[in-house]
């Protein structure tokens, strides 16, 4: 494994070295203290094939993170490839052969459902920034296991919330099968009740005709739909060019910076859930996305945004103590003693996150392209369905 040690100063030469080591598996030391022992963490994230903008942007926000500290951390970033079997491989060779003290980065719920069950019982800290599937959040939950990001029903069910609140009676809902999906619409029907169509989709499916005929052949008086990454710039090119003029709700996933980018003007108009919006209005916040714009060029999405709030967690974590010392670690983790970019933050009992889930609307940003308009709360406060569920 090829690394590279970076102090003080991090010319734009060095950033692009390792940005093209990381592509390929490399691994790379954020130290000014070189006489000590770092930290050592291993990132398992989508950084190639569909989807790979959610991992690319979780890494971005969680090294923006650690270089501004500059921590005293060893980050060991891999490619998943978004392969269940190839999450796993990794996990046990960063945790047998690279000793790592925490694992973090994986962005599908069933990459996490393969790895972070074993990854905690056998005693390491597995931090998520991204998947929050209901299993972990209730049942299977762990006290070595912290979600930095959501459970996955949120934003979904605040959207059911909004989508009532706003007088809507029959949406068409749909999804991808896999966990995250089940627990989307699971989230949405808890608020909102039954739907007038609901279908689930093939995981990375690119085609949405036969989706698109059974919403036009409905009675739906709007579509709410979770299909995170390219397959939700493919379904909303096919539904604006359909001639369908239903409303469009989702969740952030769908409608983030780089899809939107993608899509185009036709998903002005569009509301969706998000637990964070670059234009929140608290120092942490301003902070990050002007840091991040100045180094990477592009405004963060919510994926960016988790990166960096997971980085800022266990940067807080490790003044108090070292993953060594576990209880006194998890306990660390558990005070939740960071500036969130999204604001107030903390953890329930479960692990998972407390927290205002917002609305933001599409909007013909600077240049005319779209972009998100914070608009208000959604829910104040949410705490997930399966807290009760877990035994900590």
């Amino acid at each position: 494994m090829k690394k590279i040690v970076i102090g003080v100063v991090v010319t734009a030469a060095i950033v692009a070295s390792v940005a093209a080591l990381v592509m390929k598996g490399g691994g790379y030391k954020l130290t000014d203290v070189l006489n000590e022992s770092p930290t050592k963490i291993g990132m398992i994230t989508t950084l190639s094939g569909g989807g790979s903008h959610l991992g690319i942007d979780v890494r971005d926000g969680f090294m923006l993170a650690t270089e501004m500290a500059n921590a005293n951390l060893e980050v060991i970033i891999r490619d998943d490839a978004r392969k269940p079997d190839i999450a796993k491989s990794l996990a046990n060779e960063l945790i047998q052969k690279d000793k790592v003290d925490i694992l973090t980065g994986i962005i599908w719920s069933n990459l996490a459902m393969a790895v972070v069950p074993p990854t905690v019982r056998g005693g390491t800290f597995y931090l998520s920034p991204n998947a929050g599937p209901s299993a972990l959040a209730g049942k299977a939950c762990h006290e070595n296991y912290f979600n930095v990001a959501w459970q996955n029903n949120n934003l979904h069910e605040a959207m059911g919330h909004f989508m009532k609140a706003e007088g809507l009676q029959k949406p068409f809902i749909l999804a991808p099968n896999y966990p995250a999906g089940t627990d989307a619409l699971t989230g949405f029907k808890s608020r909102f009740g039954k739907a007038e169509g609901e279908i689930f989709t093939k995981l990375g499916q690119k085609d949405y005709a036969a989706e698109i005929a059974q919403i036009r052949a409905s009675n739906a008086d709007s579509v709410f739909f979770f299909l995170p990454g390219g397959m939700g710039i493919a379904f909303m090119k096919q539904y604006a060019s359909s001639g369908i003029e239903l409303p469009v709700f989702g969740p952030a996933f769908s409608f983030d910076e780089i899809i939107l980018g993608a899509v185009g003007n036709s998903a002005i108009g569009v509301k969706n859930t998000s637990q964070w919006a670059y234009d929140l209005d608290n120092p942490a916040n301003e902070k990050f996305v002007k840091a991040f714009r100045a180094k990477y060029d592009r405004t963060p999405t919510l994926y960016a945004s988790q990166g960096y709030d997971t980085a800022n967690l266990i940067l807080s974590a490790i003044k108090k103590a070292s993953p060594s010392d576990k209880d006194a670690f998890r306990s660390a983790l558990e005070s939740a003693d960071f500036d969130s970019v999204r604001g107030s933050f903390k953890f329930g009992s479960n692990h998972h996150p407390i927290q205002n889930i917002y609305v933001r609307e599409v909007v013909a940003g600077n240049g005319k392209k779209p972009t998100n308009k914070l608009v208000g709360v959604a829910i104040s406060d949410l705490q997930d369905a399966y807290v009760s569920q877990c035994a900590l």
